[in-house]
């Protein structure tokens, strides 16, 4: 829960690193979130509304953590563009974002701290 709540304290930071695990725990917890507020909804009859209010909530936190974790994996952030190419863009984000981490200080800033 820590990783989580340390990307969102992050919201809008688009500077720096951050680990893969810092990026999949992150991910972890946004996916079992929205399942969750999926399966209220469809009890509730609620049309999509909370899952719609919580995703646009982190959409940017979503991407700032991506655009971290591409600089951790020695990357520019503008790759994450990368996901407007249908189908073979997200492969290819997906590819980068398991990349591990440049072990030493790169031009992004110093190694995260796990």
């Amino acid at each position: 829960m820590q990783w989580y709540l340390k990307v969102l304290k992050n919201y809008a930071v688009f500077e720096g690193r951050a680990s893969r695990t810092e990026f999949w725990m992150f991910m972890l917890f946004n996916v079992i979130i929205t399942i969750l507020l999926t399966l209220i909804e469809n009890f509730a009859n609620m049309n999509g509304y909370l899952s719609g209010i919580y995703g646009l909530a982190t959409i940017l936190p979503l991407i700032a953590v991506g655009v971290r974790r591409l600089h951790d994996a020695g990357k520019s952030g503008w790759w994450y563009f990368l996901c407007l190419i249908p189908l073979i863009g997200s492969i290819i984000l997906l590819i980068f974002f398991c990349f591990g981490s440049e072990e030493r200080e790169n031009r992004f800033g110093p190694v995260p701290r796990v």
